[in-house]
């Protein structure tokens, strides 16, 4: 096509069509040939007795995304919400994209781990099933999920790598327990050693991903191995400020909407899904009104981290690096 002419079309297309507004159930591809919902439902340190009604909310509300592990302890509750919904009717199984992931203490036991999750959810089978960390622990260590030697180091299983692991994860698609199986907290020195290795490229890397902390490094190098980025934390760590940045709460006027839809948005914007927790019903809903961010809203939110100081970050709490750089 004439470039004078494209740029002359690209300048008279609706705004709706460039930037259409995302829906929380936008579908985004996967590697797979699936699909995966833009916004989910994380249940990651929700409160024991208040998980089921969560999510049987969520659920009624829209959501169609939900997000587990075996770490957080309460897929058992999980697995109650969605018995509930399912036997009223509200969904079927197949309108659910349900992500658990195999803990660190499981990686010399990666069925014995799925099937622990699935008996705690009641199902068949889930969406998405990922390695939780890169990082093997003593499965005979002094506690079932933390295991720690005397002198308070984490007790690791030395004998297996995170490439054994998967290897082991690899196997599960033919059982048909699993749609597709992905990796969490992988950067990209861990990829760079995990994908030479593969018959399976991962389908998903669930990484801690906003503003502060884009990884921009990771989720290029996702992209170009066609490994979808679901993001977790998108509002900030624990006690973050990041909703009161003057850069978020511009845009969110902008659009008229709360700054929190800013923060969903941009990773949408990414082309990344994102996982939102909350066990507040208002708050719940009000999760769900995604907005459509163009390239200057984007060049803004971008800036955040560069103006900041801060790109990437490390885990320290595993006893190993993991190479992620420090905080800049």
């Amino acid at each position: 096509m004439n470039p004078a002419l494209s740029k002359f079309m690209l300048a008279r297309t609706p705004e709706r069509i460039l930037h259409p507004t995302p829906t929380m159930n936008t579908p985004l591809p996967l590697n797979t040939g699936a699909t995966i919902p833009a916004l989910g439902l994380g249940t990651w340190q929700s409160e024991p007795g208040q998980v089921k009604a969560t999510v049987i909310h969520a659920i009624e509300s829209g959501y169609r995304h939900i997000d587990c592990a075996f770490c957080y302890q309460n897929e058992d509750e999980v697995g109650e919400a969605l018995k509930e919904v399912l036997a009223k009717k509200v969904v079927n199984r197949e309108e659910l994209f349900i992500t658990t992931k195999l803990w660190c203490t499981f990686h010399t036991r990666v069925e014995e781990g799925l099937d622990k999750s699935l008996k705690a959810l009641g199902l068949d089978y889930v969406d998405l099933f990922l390695v939780h960390w890169p990082v093997p622990m003593n499965p005979k260590g002094n506690h079932p999920l933390f295991p720690k030697f005397p002198d308070g180091s984490r007790d690791l299983d030395k004998s297996i790598t995170h490439v054994d692991t998967w290897k082991s994860m690899e196997k599960l698609p033919e059982t048909g327990k699993v749609k597709a199986i992905g990796v969490a907290n992988y950067s990209v020195k861990f990829l760079e050693e995990l994908l030479p290795n593969t018959t399976i490229t991962p389908a998903v890397n669930q990484i801690e991903n906003h503003p502060y902390l884009p990884q921009q490094e990771i989720v290029d190098f996702c992209k170009g191995k066609g490994i979808h980025i679901t993001a977790y934390s998108p509002l900030g760590s624990t006690g973050s400020p990041l909703m009161k940045e003057e850069v978020v709460i511009e845009v969110a006027k902008k659009h008229s909407v709360e700054p929190g839809a800013v923060l969903l948005s941009y990773h949408v914007a990414r082309g990344s899904s994102v996982l939102v927790k909350s066990v507040t019903p208002a708050r719940i809903e009000s999760n769900r009104k995604l907005t459509s961010l163009d390239d200057d809203d984007m060049e803004k939110l971008e800036g955040i981290s560069k103006a900041k100081g801060f790109t990437r970050f490390v885990y320290p709490q595993f006893g190993v690096n993991l190479g992620f750089p420090d905080k800049q």
